[in-house]
């Protein structure tokens, strides 16, 4: 095989494309790939970001329900054990009141019957006084005795 000047001229034209390939396009591809494979690596970046971020938001989402479910069950019996101490401590009134009023009440019949039994005596001492009277007034025989004593009794009833 020879080697003739079409070859080399080929070659030379070759090479000089190469080379202007080289020098002036090849750098701006590379500089484009290098751009693109940076801003996916940034975008992959962000959309792992993200991701942890939304884990992170979920995460902290589930945590403040279950304080506040925690929160509100702790109001409601925080409520309830108010309710019941407020119900206890009206029972509690309300037996007192209720100890109270018989207690009066009793005091007040006893009261009530001591003042008949003083009234009684008086009346009855009255009574005694007058039939005295009365007998002492008469004549004193059986009938007129049993008389003024059945008038007596019939006053007393």
């Amino acid at each position: 095989m020879s080697i003739n000047a079409t070859l080399l001229a080929q070659m030379i034209v070759f090479a000089v494309f190469v080379w202007f390939t080289m020098k002036f396009v090849w750098p701006p591809i590379m500089h484009a790939m290098r751009d693109r494979q940076k801003r996916i690596s940034e975008g992959l970046a962000a959309a792992e970001r993200g991701a942890r971020e939304l884990n992170e938001a979920t995460a902290k989402a589930e945590e403040m329900v279950g304080k506040a479910r925690e929160q509100a069950q702790e109001i409601l019996t925080n409520a309830q054990r108010q309710a019941d101490d407020t119900l206890e401590r009206a029972r509690d009134d309300a037996r007192a009141e209720g100890e109270r009023i018989v207690t009066a009440a009793r005091e007040e019949i006893d009261q009530a019957v001591a003042s008949a039994k003083e009234d009684l005596r008086r009346e009855v001492g009255s009574l005694a006084v007058v039939g005295a009277e009365r007998i002492l007034k008469r004549e004193i025989d059986a009938k007129a005795h049993n008389d003024i004593i059945d008038d007596l009794v019939a006053e007393i009833r």
